[in-house]
C-alpha cells in the first residue's frame, strides 16, 4: 500500500467515524476503526515531518552555498548536520510502520490488534547452563522492552538454584508489540564457557521461547464451569517453601486439559489473574491451531523439543557473534545485543520474512 493510498484511507476512516450509528450501535467495529485511524496518523505525521526536514536541509544547504550568508553558515552546518541525523532515524521509522502496519479487515491479521503479548521462555538441553541462557534471554527481552517503553509484568516463574530458570513467563504491553517479537519463537541455542567450567570447555545448550497474544476480551467465552482451580504453597529453588500460605494458583481448563499456574504474586487474587492471562493466551492458539494448518503447526514449530538441532539462533560467545538461521544473517557485539540492543536483528527480521 502506497502512501497516497494510506492517506485515502484515512480520509474515509474519518468520514466513517464521523457516523453517529456507527458509534452507537458497534462499539467492537468502532475499537477498531480507531485503532486504524491511529496507525494511519502515525505514518501520515512521521511522513509530514521528514518532507519538512527535507525543506529545511535545502534551505542550509542554498545558506553554505551562498557567500552572502557567510556569518550563517556555521549555524547552517550544525543544523544541517543534526536535520542530516533526524532524517534518516524518521525515515527508519516510517518504513517500520510499512512493515508492520495492521489491517482489521484481514483476519489474520485481526488478532494482531491485541497490545498486549505473552513470552514463554524454557530451559531445554543443557542443564544449569540452560537455566542461566533463559535468565540471560529474559534480562535480553527485559531491556528491550524498556527502550521501547512497554509494560511489562511477570507472570509465573520457576528460578534454580544456581540463579537461572526452568521456565519464566512475562506479558509485555504496548502498541505493535507482538510484530516487533512475532519471530522470537523458537530454539535459542547458546555456545559459551559456563562460570563453572574449569577445563575451558565450551558448552552447548539451549532454550525454547514462544510468543502468544494475549486476547481481547471480546475474542474468548471462558465457562466458570470448565475450570478446575487449585490452590498450592509456592516454592523456590531445591523445593523450598518461600510462602507459607497457599497463595499459588494453578488452573485446569477441563474441555482440553491446558493447564497454567502462577506463584510470583503473595496474593492469591493476583497469582489467579496471572494464571488465567496465561490459559486465555493459550486457548486463543489452541483455537488459532485448529482453524488452519498453518496456524495448527506454529507452536509445534515454535517450541520443538528445545534440541540442540531444532535452532532458529544461535549466541557464540568465544566468536562474539549472534547467528539468526532463517535468514542466514550474523551480528557481532554480542555483550551489547544481550543487554537488550535487539533493534537490528529485529528490523532484519521484519524486512526480510514479510510475514
Amino acid at each position: 500500500m502506497s502512501l497516497e493510498e494510506i492517506k485515502k484511507e484515512y480520509e474515509t476512516l474519518i468520514q466513517q467515524l464521523s457516523n453517529p450509528e456507527l458509534i452507537s450501535n458497534n462499539k467492537e467495529n468502532l475499537e477498531e476503526l480507531l485503532n486504524r485511524k491511529k496507525t494511519l496518523e502515525k505514518i501520515i505525521n512521521t511522513e509530514k515531518e521528514i518532507k519538512e526536514i527535507k525543506i529545511k536541509i535545502e534551505e542550509d544547504k542554498e545558506i553554505l552555498k551562498n557567500p552572502k550568508y557567510t556569518e550563517l553558515s556555521d549555524l547552517a552546518e550544525q543544523e544541517l548536520k543534526e536535520l542530516l541525523k533526524k532524517q534518516e532515524i524518521l525515515e527508519k521509522e516510517l518504513e517500520n510502520l510499512l512493515i508492520h502496519k495492521d489491517h482489521p479487515k484481514q483476519k489474520q491479521e485481526k488478532n494482531l490488534k491485541s497490545n498486549s503479548v505473552i513470552i514463554e521462555i524454557r530451559a531445554g538441553t543443557g542443564g544449569d547452563e540452560a537455566a542461566l541462557f533463559v535468565k540471560n534471554l529474559f534480562k535480553m527481552y527485559s531491556k528491550y522492552a524498556q527502550t521501547q517503553g512497554w509494560k511489562q509484568k511477570i507472570l509465573d516463574s520457576h528460578p534454580t538454584s544456581f540463579g537461572g530458570f526452568k521456565e519464566i513467563i512475562f506479558e509485555f504491553k504496548n502498541e505493535n508489540v507482538f510484530s516487533q517479537m512475532k519471530y522470537e519463537g523458537g530454539v535459542h541455542r547458546v555456545q559459551r564457557i559456563p562460570e563453572t567450567e574449569k577445563s575451558g570447555r565450551i558448552h552447548t545448550s539451549t532454550a525454547s521461547v514462544a510468543v502468544l497474544l494475549k486476547p481481547q476480551k471480546t475474542q474468548l467465552k471462558i465457562n466458570p464451569k470448565d475450570l478446575r482451580i487449585d490452590l498450592y504453597r509456592a516454592s523456590g529453588p531445591g523445593g523450598q517453601l518461600v510462602n507459607k500460605r497457599e497463595s499459588a494458583v494453578r488452573i485446569t481448563h477441563l474441555p482440553t486439559g491446558l493447564v497454567a499456574s502462577s506463584q510470583t504474586e503473595r496474593n492469591q487474587l493476583l497469582n489467579k489473574e496471572n494464571a488465567m492471562a496465561i490459559l486465555e493466551a493459550k486457548l486463543l492458539e489452541k483455537q488459532e491451531q485448529e482453524q488452519t494448518e498453518k496456524l495448527g503447526n506454529k507452536r509445534k514449530a515454535q517450541i520443538g523439543q528445545a534440541k540442540r538441532a531444532e535452532k532458529i539462533r544461535t549466541y557464540n560467545f568465544p566468536q562474539d557473534r549472534i547467528t539468526d538461521h532463517r535468514i542466514k544473517k550474523s551480528w557481532h557485539d554480542i555483550e551489547e545485543i544481550m543487554e537488550g540492543k535487539l533493534e537490528p536483528i529485529i528490523k532484519s527480521l521484519q524486512i526480510e520474512l514479510k510475514t
